[in-house]
């Protein structure tokens, strides 16, 4: 490795006070990405990094060759029914994006297309669309764009029988529309300046958005709002959400000038969401239910005082979702960790779908038409690719329609997959994933990678990805840390993982990290640590509190500055999360989140070698926070091991767009990874 020197950027001292306490920022001048001097200070960091792998750059492209040759080149999806048409995603040999068509459902129907990104893409940098939606007519498309990858999406129209785009242009929106039953009138959410979704509007077909009528306002800065339609389409909702509360807003898509009627006002604490199915609307409430219970009502009186009981509260199962069709309800359960599909018939008689493997991932998919008997499903484990399968709710028989190919073969008995559970410090067992290689032998000696999240009751799942084979194939484990703060083990399991409970996720993830190494899977010398966003915030929390724990670390667009965030509400995202961090400006929380939050913690300490990645346009993580926090740790740590800021300057919180590109910052971390441990090899 080359020894320049790293960048140093100039420390002009900013002061905070708040509750008698004064906080210094040395580097709080670099939040402004229209200085010319921040965005030199980022680009020598991404300089500085590209000087110290400069051995690694074979290897980089190796990796990237490798990922994507995995990838079948010419690929699609199962076909979805969708109002008498078949839907499908298409990707064609060398092309970034989806192009998305349909067959009317009628013998000898040809195939026509509904968009195709590649073209639109083609002028842009970064492109991502939003959701799709067809008119009721199947005539219109309505979609979002989003050309800077800041989240704020332009509405777009396209007439699906001429193939042209309508001059109809919505900007500022979240990236999805709603059709009305008219076939031209359109509701849609808009973000105000701190992109918060705040505003409903209602949108005829040929008017200008000035012309837009405000049809809700959503006041409370803690919560945000969207627009959607039941699965029956037979209504138009408007959901207000919080962290804590959601409250709902209905009407007729048949009658889009109407007033949106109050579902259940909102209440503190009180978690519903609603769906209709028939002559009743189906209510998931964690009303005197901590895991959820499912409720009824009639289409009439849906104020909760009128909701009836289906199922009631359960302490062991976490009612996770609820999906209506006509003769049946879906349901989503968590049990012991473990997703699991409950069919309910019409009947009441109930079922569960089996499957072989002990940890794994399943879900609904793609179920768009209410009369059928035919379930969509997704699945995956951490070795099993994904998997679509149809489900038959009536004869109970499950018809595998797509699994996903691994270009250049793939054998999943190469691998084993397994549950494990560490003990936390207060006595708590705590779940771990893995997957390893079948010839790999537990003295300690080979590398692993722990990847952890443990935040907004957010449940991270046993899933196969195709790039990680990378590291497998080379002689790496990889394991999934389930901590508090997620949702895995039931709705305690989050509570007990946020707000005053939050540094339970800190010590959680290192009680997994030293389980690992006690059952000889691995070693401090090889164990690395990965997370993103507040997976970041957990990276920067654990190597202050056990740096001698890990080799290496990488924290992708990692929440590090929680006490200053948390106290800026003019950062997008602030005030909706005050119930999951707390409200600093309350001295018992600004006390609490000053002791973990990393950028505050920063020790003169030997820490890891570490890999920050970040992107300039990030709407969720602001690029300032692991700037700042590199810089701060550059300044004190003690060690002479890697640190490497890597920003990139075209994207923002989800990286690269398209299906190939996002693999070249894949294979950065691999490479950082392979070269830590020592093997950039395959075996």
């Amino acid at each position: 490795m080359k020894h320049h020197k790293p960048p140093s950027p100039k420390k002009v001292p900013h002061q905070m006070t708040i509750h008698g306490d004064t906080r210094t920022d040395d580097f709080y001048w670099l939040n402004d990405r229209e200085n010319p001097e921040v965005i030199a200070y980022l680009e020598a960091e991404n300089e500085y990094l590209e000087e110290q792998l400069g051995s690694l750059k074979s290897l980089r492209k190796d990796l990237y060759t490798e990922m994507i040759s995995r990838i079948k080149q010419t690929d699609m999806s199962v076909p979805y029914r969708q109002n008498g048409y078949m839907y499908q995603t298409k990707y064609s040999e060398g092309e970034e994006y989806p192009n998305y068509v349909r067959t009317l459902i009628q013998d000898g129907a040809a195939e026509e297309e509904v968009l195709n990104v590649n073209i639109l893409a083609s002028e842009h940098s970064f492109y991502q669309t939003g959701s799709l939606t067809v008119s009721p007519n199947n005539q219109l498309l309505v979609f979002g764009e989003d050309t800077l990858s800041r989240r704020i999406y332009t509405l777009r129209f396209k007439d699906l029988q001429t193939g042209k785009f309508l001059s109809d242009r919505l900007e500022g929106t979240i990236g999805s529309a709603v059709w009305a039953a008219d076939n031209r009138t359109v509701f849609y959410a808009k973000r105000d300046e701190t992109l918060r979704p705040s505003r409903i509007y209602r949108h005829i077909l040929g008017t200008s958005q000035e012309e837009d009528v405000e049809i809700y306002h959503e006041a409370d800065p803690a919560f945000h709002t969207i627009v959607f339609k039941s699965r029956s389409g037979r209504y138009i909702l408007i959901g207000s959400f919080s962290t804590l509360s959601t409250e709902y807003r209905i009407l007729e898509a048949t009658k889009p000038g109407g007033q949106f009627q109050l579902f259940e006002k909102r209440s503190q604490k009180h978690e519903y969401y609603i769906d209709h199915q028939n002559d009743r609307f189906l209510v998931r409430t964690n009303l005197e239910a901590e895991n959820f219970r499912l409720m009824e009502c009639s289409l009439t009186d849906t104020s909760a005082e009128h909701w009836k009981e289906v199922i009631g509260h359960r302490p062991d199962i976490l009612l996770e979702d609820v999906e209506a069709f006509a003769e049946y309800t879906v349901l989503t359960e968590r049990i012991n960790g473990v997703g699991k599909i409950r069919i309910i018939a019409a009947s009441g008689e109930d079922h569960y779908i089996d499957f072989e493997e002990n940890a794994y991932m399943v879900y609904p998919t793609h179920n768009k038409e209410m009369e059928t008997d035919t379930l969509r499903l997704a699945y995956t484990s951490l070795k099993t690719p994904n998997t679509t399968y149809d489900y038959d709710m009536n004869t109970r028989k499950l018809t595998l329609r797509k699994q996903q190919e691994v270009v250049g073969g793939y054998d999943p008995t190469d691998f084993v997959t397994d549950r494990l559970y560490a003990t936390a410090p207060d006595g708590t067992s705590i779940p771990i994933s893995i997957v390893y290689p079948k010839n790999l032998e537990k003295k300690g000696k080979a590398p692993f990678l722990l990847y952890g999240y443990g935040s907004y009751g957010h449940s991270i799942d046993p899933y196969f990805n195709s790039s990680r084979l990378s590291l497998l194939e080379r002689g790496f484990g990889f394991a999934i840390a389930h901590i508090r703060g997620g949702e895995e083990m039931g709705r305690k399991w989050y509570e007990s993982g946020k707000l005053l409970h939050k540094k339970n996720t800190f010590t959680d993830f290192i009680a997994c990290a030293k389980h690992l190494i006690a059952e000889k899977y691995t070693s401090a010398e090889q164990l690395f640590a990965m997370g993103g966003s507040a997976g970041g915030l957990l990276m920067g929390a654990v190597i202050n509190l056990a740096p001698e724990l890990f080799k290496g670390v990488i924290a992708a667009v990692p929440f590090v500055d929680v006490v200053t965030t948390m106290l800026d509400e003019s950062i997008p995202l602030t005030t909706g999360e005050f119930d999951e961090w707390g409200n600093p400006k309350i001295k018992e929380y600004y006390d609490y989140i000053k002791s973990y939050s990393p950028y505050d913690n920063v020790e003169r300490q030997d820490y890891p070698s570490m890999l920050v990645t970040t992107g300039l346009h990030d709407s969720q993580v602001q690029y300032w926070e692991p700037a700042k926090w590199v810089a701060k740790l550059r300044e004190y740590k003690t060690d002479n091991n890697l640190l490497l800021l890597y920003t990139n300057l075209d994207t923002g919180h989800s990286g690269a767009s398209g299906r190939f590109r996002r693999y070249e910052e894949t294979a950065l971390e691999y490479a950082f990874l392979l070269h830590l441990a020592g093997d950039t090899g395959k075996e």
